[in-house]
């Protein structure tokens, strides 16, 4: 079958996912025809993403959040009012992944989390079917754990998730443990896809902290304790637009532009993780077996972070408090049931992209009103 991916391209999770994908249905003798990522204006496609994707990648204006002024978290108000302003950037990209499904001859469309995909599944109704893919497609699940802050919130997020999939033939779920289909929701519960190498990749207990950090703000808070302990190794990882390579504050911490290898190659040999609580690195990190500090940036991240506590994947903090880590590093040891959890990754999830093409056209007749409705009730 001939597949297109819709990616958003917020964050480097839903990248690596679409990378991974990209790879198993290569070796199950499928093809990729085309790659389109939303992105937003104040960050640039990762190289490592153009450089490994084997099909041609085109971005498009989408959707995005603002960071506050500290350039950690999210300006809720700033957000809405700058996305109501480019709605004809957005109405644009609808058409633009309209007519790429057509003219790439795509078989099925595999949307990972871009709400512009669902959006035009919804409004225009490509002959096609669309199979969603995304760790935030957990929280539709009955059986979820939600934090119990910011109720408001999680009802927003819960609706925002199901705007992304509208219109959907199936919705994988990707998960740190297994969970029960859901045949109603059209929910199925899959292992996170990791990449390749982050299975191969060779470990070992070092001497220093890496971290992921998806705003560049935080780099305050990890200095700032930097200089409490100056003695403590720490490596950190951004996409900060214009930054360096290598940004070298001193002999013991060091900031470096987001690189596939490089990061691979330090979280494999670290003894400890730091992370803004991205769904992704955090099971990249619980794979190999490293203790985790998750600082949510947003409500989704809360809810991360919150699973991955339940799993005793790692400890959440409002802050990078790298004391909290250590702590919490001392009494960790490493889960064998997700290993082997995230083993069969490839045969599920190929089995139900398959499953979903051979559907076709009895797929993608269409949701009724009524449906539709159902899909966007909080």
């Amino acid at each position: 079958m001939k597949v297109m991916f819709v990616v958003q391209g917020e964050g480097r999770g839903h990248l690596t996912q679409a990378l991974t994908l990209e790879r198993m249905l290569r070796e199950n003798g499928h093809e990729v025809v085309k790659i389109l990522v939303g992105k937003s204006r104040t960050r640039q496609l990762p190289n490592f993403f153009l450089r490994k994707a084997k099909a041609p990648v085109e971005p498009f204006q989408s959707l995005n959040f603002i960071p506050s002024s500290n350039n950690c978290h999210i300006a809720h108000v700033r957000t809405a009012f700058y996305n109501l302003l480019r709605t004809p950037k957005y109405l644009y990209g609808i058409r633009k992944i309209y007519r790429s499904i057509q003219e790439s001859g795509a078989d099925i469309v595999v949307n990972f989390y871009e709400i512009l995909c669902g959006m035009t599944f919804y409004l225009l109704r490509p002959n096609v079917p669309q199979v969603c893919i995304a760790h935030q497609y957990l929280f539709l699940h009955p059986d979820f754990r939600f934090p119990q802050s910011h109720p408001y919130s999680r009802r927003w997020l819960c609706r925002y998730t199901r705007l992304t999939c509208l219109a959907a033939t199936k919705v994988l779920a990707l998960s740190m443990r297994p969970y029960a289909d859901c045949a109603g929701e059209k929910l199925s519960v899959v292992p996170p896809l990791l990449r390749q190498e982050v299975l191969d990749a060779p470990r070992h207990h070092g001497d220093y902290i890496t971290g992921y950090m998806l705003n560049a703000g935080f780099a305050t808070q990890v200095m700032a304790w930097h200089q409490a302990h100056p003695s403590v190794k720490l490596r950190f990882f951004w996409d900060k637009k214009g930054a360096n390579t290598l940004t070298k504050i001193d002999d013991t911490l060091s900031f470096h532009l987001i690189d596939d290898e490089a990061f691979l190659h330090s979280l494999a040999n670290c003894k400890a993780y730091a992370t803004t609580a991205g769904f992704e690195s955090v099971c990249e990190a619980l794979y190999m077996g490293k203790p985790a500090l998750m600082v949510p940036v947003h409500i989704e991240q809360e809810c991360n972070a919150f699973d991955a506590e339940c799993e005793g994947a790692g400890v959440a903090a409002e802050q990078f408090d790298l004391d909290k880590l250590l702590r919490f590093a001392n009494t960790y040891s490493e889960d064998v049931d997700f290993r082997m959890w995230e083993n069969c990754s490839s045969v599920r999830v190929i089995a139900l992209l398959e499953s979903a093409y051979e559907a076709g056209t009895h797929a993608v007749s269409g949701m009724s009103d009524g449906t539709v409705s159902h899909w966007l009730r909080l």
